[in-house]
């Protein structure tokens, strides 16, 4: 894809990036072990940031029972509480990703994350609550787009998928680790008695928060020992509004509106892989949430049965996904230039079939073993589906056009537990036929999510072939 000047029309905004490209200096690529230690950084502040989410889902539960929550209030705590504040700093945090040393802006964000989870550790009422999770996308909407240009710019294309199979690992290990610790922590801290310290009244299961909160402040201090890579394009290339431009046209401009001008002047390749994904991340990420609940109320569980039983079909299905992923899509790409959204729109239909059978099966390890087949296709398309991105976005504004695509993942993710909840309170009535509820959703979200992503192979194709045709 490419962007035109700033002061073009919207139609220009489409135009490749060729001409810039020529005139960049020659690409010098990092060491080997110096983008190995960068991808091992990213990969560990990953895991910190999706650790931290799990075992604050597995928390659902007795947040509820203390804080006297209803379902709707339990999703939006978990979700909309959590990205309000991404409105308004993740496509300006992209930005700095565009033009400030990336290293920087992570680790920033990764500490904002830390200091999120212990305030909520801290907190004495559900309002409280709320307002420290606000702040929590302020630093998690920094990670994907700064992490994924750092990544492009530091693995030459022949790798570059290697290096986002091996960013899963940082996934895969928050999610299996999440349930399996949290679970047990819970339990573990069941019986104690709140404590009081300084005039604070800490629950039991807050101490856990305030615990989990340490290795996202390591990571912050790793982030300060990557070497920043150079850029595929020159940051002089970033697109800056016209020099007599007003303010008003600088804040926008910073605000993400030339991305959000090409990304529309190409909108036929873009909008069905954003709106496949945040059909998507509404509903993988608002079943992950809802759960455990459902574990509890439906088959009768408890936090440390269900996070063993988490963590052993996620570690199964995710492996099994990152071979399944890579192996798809390189026999894909040796027949058809859209190998990586033709991967991701099989995984994503496998990922329908298996989540509707884990809401229906008859017994608990039934529904386990089902969840574990859904995440390994969730996790073999996630290579395709960044690597789709990265490879039509230009690169001078990579991380803004990334951050819009992940947006949707961020915004809609975080709105599927609110979905959910507000289905199982006002639609399905009875907190105890959770079931019913995400019956509801992910048989309507599901299927048509895999819809859209069909469509948005010959586009895509389409685009893969010009881009090839200019040499890029």
């Amino acid at each position: 894809m490419a962007i035109g000047p700033s002061a073009a029309p919207a139609e220009e905004a489409g135009k490749d990036l060729g001409l810039q490209q020529a005139d960049a200096p020659e690409k010098q690529w990092p060491s080997a072990p110096a983008r190995y230690w960068a991808l091992f950084v990213i990969i560990f502040a990953t895991f910190v940031t999706f650790f931290d989410q799990v075992v604050f889902g597995m928390l659902a539960e007795r947040i509820k029972a203390d804080f006297g929550l209803t379902d709707a209030q339990l999703g939006f705590l978990a979700g909309p509480a959590s990205i309000i504040c991404y409105l308004f700093v993740g496509i300006p945090l992209a930005r700095l990703a565009d033009i400030w040393p990336r290293k920087y802006v992570l680790s920033g964000g990764v500490a904002v994350v830390g200091l999120v989870t212990a305030l909520g550790g801290i907190a004495q009422t559900f309002i409280q609550f709320v307002g420290s999770r606000v702040f929590l996308a302020a630093g998690g909407s920094a990670h994907a787009p700064s992490s994924y240009s750092l990544i492009a710019d530091a693995f030459p294309p022949k790798i570059i998928t290697r290096a986002f199979a091996l960013l899963q690992f940082g996934f895969i290990g928050g999610t299996t680790l999440g349930p399996l610790v949290g679970g047990h922590l819970i339990i573990m801290t069941a019986a104690w008695e709140p404590s009081y310290i300084a005039g604070l009244r800490i629950l039991p299961w807050q101490w856990i928060l305030i615990w989990i909160a340490l290795p996202a402040f390591v990571a912050s201090l790793l982030f300060l020992t990557v070497r920043e890579p150079q850029r595929m394009a020159p940051v002089a290339d970033v697109e800056q509004p016209p020099e007599n431009a007003s303010f008003g046209r600088k804040v926008i401009t910073f605000m993400g509106f030339d991305a959000a001008r090409a990304i529309h002047a190409s909108g036929k390749v873009y909008y069905p892989l954003f709106a496949a994904l945040a059909l998507s991340a509404t509903e993988s990420f608002g079943l992950a949430f809802w759960r455990i609940p459902f574990m509890i109320r439906t088959f009768g569980w408890d936090e440390a049965e269900i996070g063993s039983a988490i963590a052993i079909t996620v570690l199964i299905g995710s492996l099994a996904g990152l071979v399944l992923g890579g192996t798809l899509v390189e026999w894909l790409a040796q027949r058809h230039k859209d190998a990586n959204v033709r991967a991701a729109f099989i995984f994503f239909c496998g990922t329908t079939v298996s989540t509707l059978t884990a809401l229906l099966a008859p017994t608990g390890w039934t529904s386990m073993t089902a969840f574990g087949f859904a995440g390994m296709f969730g996790l073999a398309g996630a290579v395709p589906q960044n690597a789709a991105i990265q490879r039509v976005a230009p690169n001078s504004m990579r991380g803004q056009v990334t951050a819009f695509y992940l947006f949707m993942f961020t915004f809609f993710g975080a709105m599927g537990s609110f979905v959910i909840g507000l289905v199982s309170q006002y639609v399905v009535g009875d907190p105890a036929k959770l079931q019913e509820a995400l019956v509801i959703t992910a048989s309507i979200i599901l299927p048509l999510a895999c819809f859209l992503m069909f469509r948005a192979m010959k586009p895509y194709r389409a685009e893969v072939a010009r881009l090839e045709a200019l040499g890029r």
